[in-house]
């Protein structure tokens, strides 16, 4: 039995029939409303992890009789001794396809898991392990394999966590290497999205691998007659999926030379000095809510923020704060058809404050300018750069239309900026070519029209097309096609 990854509030109207009931019925009925959000929100797993204990109970051997030929094909596959299982999902996303661009991977697609070469591309094998450890706990573990432009294969763990299957005062609290709660796409996995590609501002600012470490997260559902929830994470700063903090200031897969480019914002990292004080830590608090808006709509709208260290100075001296602020809204008839037709618009903003060091690159004090050096081409020596502070914003909105059941038709708008800092306004060079304005940071808008066909909740076939506008580099036209296939079990696309 599969059940939705996130269940949004109960209708409006339901709370208005209570009307005519009696304040005991009504303040009952609202007590159930709020339980049955807490237990929807997120908790997709746990569900079908008690619904098949209790199958298991009422069955007792009966398990052991039933042919193959007798399991639905929406059930998972189970690895099972008595009433102790893990359910196991597979999902491959492969992507077929081209550009007019000479830089595709990192440069045209920024996104760590995005189509990175002319031909094919394995953008994900994940797979996916979850179960009940025990009445109290759930675990979950996301396991990534790819292959990068150069042909060479890595795996990454996404997820890994513990998670509370109920706490009292609506509190849950998860443990592990987990996605942070910040917006909306940064907790999706790839074959949870829209689109062929990340957008553009989420892989700039929060990491072309979204925000994630090792850490804990507190939740809070409140008490509210609608879906209001708090979160606070605590997480490690430091790594190539904390871009925008104590990392090198990019993500490289395979063998790549880091070398040929200096990191972001020009500044060496010193992210090994580990974790010394409470400061050195990511903090990313979280607010939203939802409701329906009479029988066939419902918003969603949420408040995020990332404030952390950065390694482009002595520990404690730069920090980064990121905001964000997202809207999601999704119109679906009464009479609707295994959830078509549909209409849904999300829209995502994001700004980074990041607080740069002052840095010398005369290391060795010879005046002279080494390999790896930015050189000052006004004075011939070695670059001294000022700290100031960075300021990076964007956005991307996109539009869902489920015509027919199974084909939907997909448009998006991605847009990212920064303010134009001291360092790029400066006369510098790196191993003999001038600077000039940072491509990391620079003006970009991306227009991508797209259609998917689900021929079952098992397939998907994607065809997109991408306009790329970069300021200092010009035009380019992209075509990719996503094929995709599940295995076993997996959770529901989220609203």
């Amino acid at each position: 039995m599969m059940i939705s990854t996130r269940i949004l509030p109960l209708p409006l109207a339901l709370l208005a029939g209570t009307a005519s009931l009696s304040a005991a019925d009504a303040a009952s009925i609202e007590q159930l409303q709020l339980e049955l959000q807490r237990q929807h929100q997120n908790h997709q797993r746990q569900i079908e992890a008690l619904e098949n204990r209790i199958d298991a109970l009422q069955s007792t051997d009966s398990d052991s009789s039933d042919s193959v030929d007798s399991r639905r094909p929406t059930d998972p596959i189970r690895l099972r001794r008595g009433n102790i299982y893990m359910d196991i999902g597979l999902v491959g996303t492969l992507a077929a396809g081209g550009s007019t661009a000479g830089d595709i991977e990192g440069e045209l697609q920024v996104g760590g898991h995005d189509p990175n070469q002319r031909g094919f591309t394995l953008q994900s094998l994940e797979a996916n392990f979850a179960g009940a450890v025990d009445p109290y706990f759930r675990g979950n573990a996301n396991l990534a394999f790819a292959i990068d432009s150069g042909g060479e294969s890595f795996i990454e763990i996404e997820e890994a966590w513990l998670e509370t299957f109920s706490l009292p005062a609506n509190l849950q609290l998860r443990a592990g290497q987990y996605l942070t709660e910040f917006g909306r796409i940064n907790t999706q996995h790839l074959h949870s999205w829209a689109f062929v590609d990340a957008p553009i501002v989420n892989a700039r600012l929060l990491g072309p691998d979204g925000l994630r470490n090792p850490g804990v997260r507190l939740s809070w559902l409140a008490p509210t007659p609608f879906y209001s929830e708090l979160f606070l994470g605590i997480q490690n700063s430091h790594g190539e999926t904390a871009a925008s903090f104590r990392s090198e200031g990019g993500h490289h897969h395979g063998d790549e030379d880091e070398a040929d480019e200096p990191p972001f914002a020009f500044r060496h990292a010193e992210n090994d000095r580990g974790f010394r004080h409470l400061d050195d830590l990511l903090f990313s608090p979280r607010y939203a809510l939802s409701f329906d808006i009479g029988d066939e709509q419902v918003l969603l709208i949420g408040a995020s923020a990332a404030f952390g260290p950065n390694s482009s100075g002595e520990a404690g001296d730069t920090v980064t704060r990121i905001y964000g602020a997202d809207v999601t809204w999704k119109w679906k008839p009464v009479d609707h058809s295994g959830g078509f037709p549909f209409v849904a618009l999300q829209t995502e903003a994001l700004l980074r404050r990041y607080e740069a060091g002052a840095f010398d690159w005369d290391e060795n004090g010879d005046g002279l300018v080494d390999d790896g050096d930015i050189e000052d081409l006004d004075t011939g020596a070695p670059a001294l750069l000022d700290g100031e502070r960075l300021t990076d914003y964007g956005f991307y909105t996109q539009l869902l239309y489920g015509f027919r059941r199974g084909w939907v038709a997909g448009l998006r708008f991605d847009y990212a900026d920064g303010d134009r800092a001291d360092y790029e306004r400066r006369n510098l060079a790196f191993n003999g070519e001038e600077l000039g304005r940072d491509p990391a940071r620079a003006s970009r808008w991306r227009l991508s029209p797209n259609l998917t066909w689900y021929p079952t909740e098992f397939s998907k076939l994607r065809l997109q097309y991408n306009y790329d506008d970069r300021r200092g580099i010009g035009t380019d036209h992209s075509v990719w096609l996503q094929m995709e296939f599940v295995l076993g079990a997996h959770a529901a696309h989220t609203f």
